[in-house]
């Protein structure tokens, strides 16, 4: 409910724009308390806190959103940006753009967030060869990647996790 657009709000019966909007703003504030934990943070010893993080931010999506994760060399959250939006089962990413934003923010490490609308989160095998095309080119450069997560409805796929990437 919290993730729905305001028009399909009001199409409930009984609710108003003023309950709509109510709703959408205690969504945005449930996203800047997560995103509050995580930013500025190291982030891969608060795993917990950043995995809230993904969930509140892309679980329910309708399409895939894409997001990466710049950190700096103590592992803090220096920046998460959306790389770009698709489909109901696809959005493109582009391993250059991903390194050259990388280096444009001095980050030393990333960690890949994609969404699976369908809820599902297993990596296709599209997910896993473009996390390896991404893996090479940042390694190229010094750069970390240090996951790649999936997100979906009903939890969540780390490819670390599932060894999908090299141990560092």
């Amino acid at each position: 409910m919290l993730t729905a657009e305001v028009t399909a709000l009001t199409r409930v019966p009984g609710v108003k724009e003023n309950t709509a909007a109510a709703l959408k703003l205690v969504a945005a504030a449930a996203g800047r308390l997560a995103r509050a934990e995580v930013l500025g943070r190291p982030v891969l010893s608060s795993w917990d806190k950043l995995l809230d993080y993904c969930r509140i931010s892309l679980a329910h999506e309708p399409r895939e959103r894409f997001h990466l994760l710049f950190l700096d060399r103590k592992n803090a959250l220096i920046a998460d940006e959306t790389q770009g939006r698709g489909t109901v089962d696809h959005t493109p990413v582009y391993p250059r753009e991903v390194v050259k934003r990388a280096l444009d923010l001095h980050a030393s490490g990333i960690i890949m967030v994609h969404n699976h609308p369908s809820g599902d989160p297993t990596p296709s095998r599209a997910d896993i060869d473009m996390t390896r095309l991404v893996h090479d080119a940042a390694q190229a450069v010094g750069i970390v990647l240090h996951d790649h997560l999936i997100i979906g409805r009903g939890g969540h796929s780390s490819f670390r996790a599932l060894g999908l990437l090299p141990r560092l």
